[in-house]
């Protein structure tokens, strides 16, 4: 008997004569990191298109000069919903008529649930149009229900799906530019690296200073070498970091608000651990091949941790209600109100685990280095 292929959402007829194709992502580097499998079901779908990704400035940086489904990076102008700013009426109007002009033949929302989303998308003027939708958002000509507590990436495939979309890949993939490599390659010989990230775009994800600061201590003691990274608006939270270790010899640094995204991803990539929040970092670092410890809120270990646990690892905060004011953190933000308050949800994260992860994949690290340097190889870029 056939068995029928329906992965995470069985896929719909292909439309006929796709040649332009605008996927539409927006918000963090981790959300465009997640849509990447996404990307890639539709360009193997649909071979004779060009994809274009309507995206924010850090996505077309980290996009730009290195092979992904996309031909064309666009930026979104400011919107509520879309893409963050002050809008500019005009600026809106111009960049919804240019893409009229491409006459694009399939737009992709892979934005969210659509209440903002799906009329901008909508203003593309697509001959078809797919994505999620909330009960208020507008309906495009296939969709799906968004629903809470999904993971990113299968959300993804399943709203590619009703394109006629079938997943090639699970694990998202960012490839390397030679300079990146070359510094990933030279990092071999080097002494053992972790790279930490203390931050997150939503502050309540941030594991407390303090608690970093016990782990970095500890691996400082070990030997072991320390860059703290972040944007320039995390530099004090890494400059905080600092001054909790105690470091004799100068083993940690930061690099925090000194880095473009490319100096970024190529640090990333360099290091054996990455240890960070649930943030856009963790995910490139997931996406170039490097080993992974993040501290995750538990709602969001269901929508954006690592699928796999051989090469990552994940320590969990339970913290379901807010510490101030007991209000539900689970509802999803369509349904309630965020309150005003920012106290870490994942402050209940005990150090000594997350040590002993950074441990376990470091001695995988080194050993994976010693094999590297006995075959003449590379560190793989598998996630």
């Amino acid at each position: 008997m056939e068995v029928e292929n329906t992965w995470v959402g069985r896929a719909a007829p292909r439309f006929p004569d796709v040649r332009r194709v605008a996927v539409l992502r927006g918000s963090g580097l981790g959300d465009l990191v997640q849509s990447l499998p996404a990307a890639e079901a539709l360009a193997a779908a649909y071979p004779d298109a060009a994809l274009t990704l309507l995206g924010t400035p850090g996505h077309l940086a980290l996009l730009a000069e290195r092979p992904s489904p996309y031909r064309t990076l666009l930026a979104l102008p400011a919107r509520p919903g879309v893409q963050a700013g002050v809008e500019d009426p005009a600026a809106t109007a111009t960049f919804l008529a240019d893409a009229r002009a491409q006459r694009y033949d399939l737009a992709v929302q892979l934005h969210g649930g659509g209440r903002n989303a799906n009329p901008f998308l909508l203003g593309l003027g697509a001959r078809h149009t797919v994505g999620s939708r909330t009960d208020d958002a507008p309906e495009l000509e296939r969709w799906r229900p968004f629903l809470h507590l999904q993971h990113e990436v299968l959300r993804g495939l399943e709203v590619v799906a009703l394109a006629g979309a079938e997943p090639v890949g699970l694990e998202p993939r960012i490839h390397l530019r030679p300079v990146e490599q070359e510094q990933r390659d030279a990092a071999l010989d080097g002494p053992p690296t972790v790279v930490v990230h203390p931050g997150a775009s939503d502050p309540r994800r941030h594991w407390p200073v303090e608690r970093f600061a016990a782990v970095v201590g500890a691996l400082v003691a070990d030997g072991v070498r320390v860059a703290v990274v972040g944007d320039a608006a995390e530099a004090g939270l890494a400059e905080a970091l600092l001054a909790a270790v105690d470091d004799p010899r100068g083993r940690v640094r930061s690099l925090a608000g000194e880095q473009d995204i490319g100096a970024l991803v190529g640090t990333l990539a360099s290091a054996d651990v990455v240890l960070a929040n649930d943030s856009g970092p963790r995910h490139v670092a997931a996406a170039v091949g490097t080993r992974t410890v993040g501290v995750y809120w538990v709602g969001n270990v269901v929508t954006a941790a690592p699928l796999g646990r051989s090469r990552h690892r994940v320590q969990v905060g339970f913290t379901t209600h807010c510490p101030v004011c007991g209000r539900d953190l689970t509802e999803p933000g369509w349904t309630a109100e965020r309150c005003e308050h920012d106290p870490s949800i994942v402050g209940d994260v005990d150090p000594g685990r997350v040590l002993a992860d950074v441990r376990a994949l470091l001695a995988d690290a080194v050993q994976e280095r010693r094999t590297a340097a006995g075959t003449g190889g590379r560190r793989g870029q598998a996630g």
